[in-house]
């Protein structure tokens, strides 16, 4: 193992599938016990009895992060299956281009704006605080943000609310970094450019990056990894491009 998270137990929100069960993967690859969480139950418990088939330990539990009382009650589960969270990877959001036609701001509404906010920020928000107070209090704690490259790159492409949610989750990063790396928690993020993830995003990628290629699933879990192990013990309050090079400011 490159970064041996042996003996942790790793929260991945949103890890039901795609990006989300890339990073639960490899946090599992390294050794830690994990937490599977999905707004869909079928999806966490599917993902997690794929990871337990592979001889990981896996839990898959379903919560809306949005919702504090049901992530107690997650946490409560979390810790009678297999201890308290070392490592919480934020995960779940709403994804660019949930409105069916990619509104431009003009013409969206402040339901639009509210459902990219409650979910890209405020869940990010909610999911840390609960598992902050026992990360402090044992002295040792990981916190991730998988955000987006659109919080700094403007497209015309109807991203306004969602890269300011995003934006939003970069800035309460920093933030909480600064108040708890004393105290042994540290807290990064990783910033997504092109991923593999939607058709044509592979020519995209092509074109635009100095990498000619879409970024995948491994690839957000390996930087997950890094950021949740030891060895990253030095780095805080940091954010990850992974662009395959496309922004290099």
């Amino acid at each position: 193992m490159m970064f041996s998270l042996a003996g942790r137990v790793a929260l991945v929100t949103g890890a039901g599938r795609g990006m989300g069960f890339g990073v639960a993967q490899a946090l599992a690859e390294q050794g830690a016990a994990l937490v599977v969480n999905d707004i869909d139950a079928g999806r966490a418990r599917e993902a997690a009895g794929e990871l337990s088939a592979r001889g990981h330990r896996a839990l898959g539990l379903a919560c809306d992060v949005t919702d504090r009382a049901a992530i107690d009650r997650m946490l409560m589960l979390v810790e009678e299956g297999l201890g308290p969270v070392d490592i919480l990877v934020n995960n779940a959001g709403l994804p660019a281009g949930w409105q069916a036609d990619n509104l431009k701001f003009a013409q969206s509404r402040p339901e639009h704006w509210q459902r990219y906010v409650e979910l890209n920020l405020y869940g990010v928000m909610q999911m840390t605080q609960a598992v902050l107070p026992g990360m402090i209090a044992r002295g040792h704690g990981r916190v991730v943000i998988v955000s987006s490259e659109s919080w700094r790159m403007g497209t015309d492409m109807g991203l306004a609310a969602y890269a300011a949610s995003k934006a939003g989750a970069i800035g309460f990063m920093r933030q909480l970094a600064a108040e708890t790396g004393r105290q042994g928690v540290t807290v990064n993020a990783v910033s997504l450019g092109t991923m593999n993830n939607w058709e044509g995003s592979e020519a995209l990628a092509a074109r635009i990056n100095p990498v000619p290629r879409a970024g995948s699933p491994r690839d957000v879990g390996a930087a997950c990894a890094y950021l949740a192990s030891d060895e990253a013990s030095w780095v805080t309050g940091q954010l990850l491009p992974l662009n395959g090079g496309s922004l290099m400011a």
